[in-house]
């Protein structure tokens, strides 16, 4: 494991019991995959939050990312996205990019953002279930954090993303 994941793991758990949220961790084998990790906790894929970082222009000089959360079984909208900003294109970030905005590896990227220039936004079908998991900034433990202290403790724009 990087530092840098290191860092990210050790300060998401941090504000997680800083506010009181309920969560477990899970070990499980290094896995990032949706799907292979979903199993090997022991969940639906739809409960999984699946992280994506999308790059959208926004008129001819300015480029904004954001962290779009959705369902492990869902796929990003991207035209959904580009609209949300009023942009004119929207692509997933290329991995180095989005990498170093999440502060951890592909497949390990956290449904919460601590990086000012990346904008959260998760889809209101992530949060029909009680509890959401994620890999925790590491591709050998993951989250199971109650829902409504996700939305809390993470406060992310609530916007369809998803189709």
């Amino acid at each position: 494991m990087e530092t840098g994941d290191t860092d990210v793991y050790e300060r998401l758990i941090g504000d997680l019991d800083a506010a009181g949220a309920r969560y477990r961790l899970i070990d499980h084998a290094p896995e990032g995959r949706t799907e292979l990790v979903s199993a090997l906790r022991g969940h639906e894929v739809a409960h999984a939050a699946k992280c994506l970082v999308v790059m959208v222009k926004v008129g001819k000089k300015q480029t904004r990312y954001v962290l779009a959360v959705v369902p492990g079984d869902a796929r990003v909208d991207l035209e959904a996205v580009k609209a949300l900003l009023g942009g004119s294109y929207a692509a997933f970030a290329a991995k180095d990019k989005a990498e170093e905005l999440a502060g951890s590896v592909s497949g390990t990227v956290l449904p919460f953002s601590y990086h000012p220039r990346l904008e959260l936004i998760a889809d209101p079908a992530l949060l029909r279930s009680p509890e959401v998991f994620f890999n925790a900034a590491r591709l050998d433990r993951s989250i199971a954090l109650a829902t409504d202290d996700y939305r809390r403790v993470a406060a992310p724009r609530i916007e369809r993303i998803a189709p």
